[in-house]
């Protein structure tokens, strides 16, 4: 009997809570043609066990979309942005993790105005609140106020409504439901999208991405308290420029880089280590060279691991095939006691489970029965806890 797997994909949203990996929408190529996957299911990946789980979803399901920006706030996944069959948008949803019934409900907002259409921006969590910046998307003319926070794109544009990419900071309180644009100060960085971005404490942190024609490697530091943009000069060889990559918080003064495109369209399956504190870039060696990817999702998971999901291995923009459905968990530092412990134990019952469905089926019920007594009683659950 085959596992149930989520579907190859780029493009989509994937977030941690806790125990799972959730993951939304993307697109996948079929016959030639960019095809959005279900808007009505979500995927959970059990971190602990790699198992797949689907959910159907209901209420107010948002369009089946790519390039949506999403994070997790108080179990609630939100989703803002992202490019549907009428192309960006600029709507706003939520689905409840941990009722059960994975309702969507559309976010309205009681107060200030939600920034224009776009997708492949970023998003910042701190202190409850959503942070997005960046993105490529559209606007009126009469929108378009100051052209150092948006660059047009000379190849795109119809009648009064201009494309380019924007370096917009904008910020949602869900408590409020209300938007605001924070007036920032520094240097800030030039308008990009398909960038990427993490989060330490009250900093957000942006590195490389698109910029009218090029890719950039650049790193800026966002004060979420104060509203000040810094530029982090690398103290060493820095990564070439790319777009469609990923950027991982991993310790309390590390960043995790994997992949994208680089600036002559090669997938990358380089893995770098950013140091805050010596602002030094380190290549990090890893068991997936062969596996380059290009807009996939990166997230934390158990002990400063990163876990990779889906992308390309292709050229989207020349050939559109390569979409992946693996994920991959790279170990950025090294693992406690527990965690080898855990994984040890992990191995042996995977084993054990294999042999257990080639006995008799009374043998095999009896068996099961003493392993869910073994999982369920208190003093065994608790034997690796002293552990810790």
């Amino acid at each position: 009997m085959s596992e149930t797997v989520a579907r190859e994909r780029s493009g989509h949203t994937a977030a941690t809570d806790g125990q799972y990996l959730y993951v939304w929408g993307g697109y996948v190529s079929v016959a030639e043609h960019e095809v959005f996957l279900p808007n009505d299911e979500l995927w959970l990946y059990d971190l602990e066990t790699g198992l797949w789980e689907r959910h159907g979803m209901c209420g107010s399901i948002p369009p089946s979309m790519s390039g949506t920006c999403g994070c997790i706030v108080n179990g609630h996944l939100y989703i803002f942005g992202g490019c549907c069959d009428d192309g960006q948008t600029n709507e706003h949803y939520s689905v409840n993790l941990h009722d059960g019934t994975f309702t969507w409900r559309k976010v309205n907002h009681r107060s200030g105005s939600p920034p224009s259409p776009r997708d492949k921006l970023s998003c910042w969590v701190h202190k409850g609140r959503m942070i997005y910046f960046g993105g490529y998307g559209h606007k009126l003319l009469s929108e378009i106020k100051d052209p150092k926070s948006f660059t047009v794109d000379e190849a795109s544009w119809a009648e009064d409504i201009f494309w380019g990419w924007n370096n917009e900071t904008h910020e949602f309180d869900p408590d409020r439901s209300s938007w605001t644009e924070p007036q920032t100060s520094g240097r800030s960085p030039a308008p990009r999208a398909a960038h990427a971005s993490a989060t330490i404490g009250s900093k957000g942190y942006v590195c490389g991405g698109r910029i009218k024609e090029t890719r950039t490697s650049d790193v800026f530091c966002l004060d979420l308290n104060s509203w000040t943009w810094s530029e982090i000069v690398s103290s060493s060889a820095a990564p070439s420029g790319r777009s469609w990559h990923t950027l991982t918080s991993v310790s309390d003064s590390s960043l995790f880089m994997f992949g994208g495109l680089s600036v002559d369209c090669r997938p990358l399956s380089e893995g770098w280590i950013f140091n805050l504190e010596t602002k030094g870039w380190t290549r990090m060696e890893h068991q997936y060279k062969d596996k380059p990817r290009l807009w996939h999702s990166a997230c934390q998971g158990r002990d400063s691991d990163v876990i990779v999901f889906g992308g390309s291995h292709d050229y989207i923009l020349l050939v559109d095939k390569g979409h992946c459905n693996d994920a991959l968990v790279f170990q950025t530092q090294p693992y406690p006691l527990i965690r080898l412990c855990e994984d040890f134990i992990a191995s042996r019952a995977r084993m054990f489970r294999f042999q257990i469905l080639c006995l008799p089926p009374k043998l095999r019920r009896a068996v099961q029965k003493r392993t869910t007594f073994f999982r369920t009683n208190r003093k065994t659950r608790n034997i690796f806890r002293t552990l810790e």
